[in-house]
């Protein structure tokens, strides 16, 4: 057989880069997403066996070495995730606008390299939650991750081990926090939905405190349930698979969630409406650890975040599945970080898909940030193999990024290496 040319190398390579952006085009879009998503789209209109070199003759990664990034996972994930269980999790609320506004949010971010800078020895360690690591790339609580690989955040904490980077345990958790944080060899930080109960409360935060976890991030962006419209149009119509592990909905049977086993939770809902910055102060002096809020989009509660004592702040708008905004947390961020003035640390999470969009928070003034979709994309693939990768290559992209742009550490990086819209606050 003739060895390609340069020339057919080259134009391979292009067809393949096409068909990726062809795909996330695809994905975005309402009416795909209503034909059943891209795998369905792709079958009906006769365009699945357009093929990508070094991929399954479908185009779909088969290992988790063949990704260029992080995109790739995706569609990879979709064919072997149940199709409730992806629709739950790809969709956002009302018509998704804030889901595609947080990824579109850091196209508005221009980056200012600087240029005959030594970035030969570029240094991505950070202190994060109390355990040096590799990259201020961390991953995000996400719900029941048995739901995308059959052992869930087991294989989650093992690829965050190995990758050197801390992990957040979701309060719907399909797996209990004394295991994860085995597999995961230190505690996990754990992310609080905080029953409707003082007393369920507080159960469920002396098991945290007992099994060692040194944060809790208090989601306080949903407590009033959500609009799931693009999930109840792109859902199967037939649920009845689902009854051999849970009643009702994905993700919303009780029995399902181990962190409340024992606790009585008869009347009790697992999001508190009533949740004031009063409850907040209750926790605050029961929990001996460090104490985070997340969901914080304006300097308003910034400012009340750092008068009621809290450790950290998370900039979030649950990855657009809570509040209709249409406000990215990248153009929220500069604003919340302006108003700490660096009493506390603030991170972000939404729409990160690159490591230059890391390199572009990090300038914002993020300590770090945290990625939720790509992770379970990787998970739902491939398991901890499919994690590892994704984290392996948004570390890679970011330390590229702050080679090119002069930066040896993460120290460096700050507001001048980025430009952002006059209209952004800070």
């Amino acid at each position: 057989m003739t060895k390609p040319s340069a020339t057919e190398q080259n134009a391979g390579m292009s067809v393949s880069t096409a068909r990726r952006e062809f795909l996330k085009f695809l994905a975005a879009s309402p009416y795909v997403a209503a034909l059943g998503g891209v795998a369905a789209f792709m079958e009906q209109s006769g365009l699945a066996q357009i093929t990508t070199p070094g991929a399954a003759g479908d185009g779909i990664i088969t290992d988790p070495a063949m990704a260029l990034d992080v995109f790739d996972f995706e569609e990879a994930a979709h064919r072997k995730v149940p199709p409730q269980h992806w629709a739950y999790m790809a969709s956002g609320v009302d018509d998704d606008g804030t889901l595609r506004a947080n990824r579109e949010g850091y196209s508005h971010v221009q980056l200012r390299p600087r240029r005959l800078r030594d970035s030969g020895k570029t240094d991505m360690h950070t202190e994060l939650f109390g355990t040096t690591c590799e990259s201020p790339i961390y991953l995000c609580p996400t719900s029941a991750h048995r739901a995308f690989w059959p052992d869930g955040e087991l294989s989650t904490a093992r690829a965050a081990k190995a990758r050197g980077t801390q992990m957040f345990l979701s309060s719907a958790t399909s797996t209990g926090v004394e295991d994860v944080s085995k597999a995961l060899g230190r505690p996990v930080c754990y992310q609080l939905y905080a029953p409707s109960t003082w007393d369920a409360c507080q159960q469920l935060l002396m098991r945290v405190q007992a099994a060692g976890c040194p944060v809790i991030a208090l989601t306080c962006d949903n407590t009033m349930g959500r609009n799931s419209e693009t999930y109840l149009r792109t859902r199967p119509r037939d649920m009845s698979t689902c009854k051999a592990c849970h009643v009702g909905e994905p993700f919303t049977d009780i029995h399902e969630r181990p962190m409340y086993d024992g606790i009585n939770m008869t009347g009790v809902s697992t999001m508190n409406a009533a949740m004031d910055w009063a409850f907040a102060d209750k926790i605050r002096q029961f929990w001996k650890g460090k104490f985070y809020i997340k969901g914080i989009d304006t300097r308003e509660d910034a400012r009340l975040a750092i008068e009621h004592g809290l450790d950290g702040i998370w900039v979030s708008n649950h990855g657009g599945r809570s509040t209709e905004t249409l406000r990215p947390t990248i153009e929220a961020l500069p604003e919340v970080v302006a108003e700490v003035n660096g009493k506390v640390p603030v991170f972000v999470d939404g729409g990160i898909r690159r490591g230059n969009d890391a390199f572009k928070a990090l300038a914002l003034g993020a300590k770090a940030v945290g990625i939720g979709r790509p992770l379970l994309w990787g998970l739902g693939a491939f398991g901890q193999p499919g994690v590892e990768r994704v984290l392996e290559i948004l570390q890679g992209e970011l330390k590229l990024c702050m080679g090119a742009c002069g930066t040896r550490t993460l120290a460096d990086i700050n507001h001048a290496y980025v430009s952002t819209p006059e209209n952004w606050k800070s």
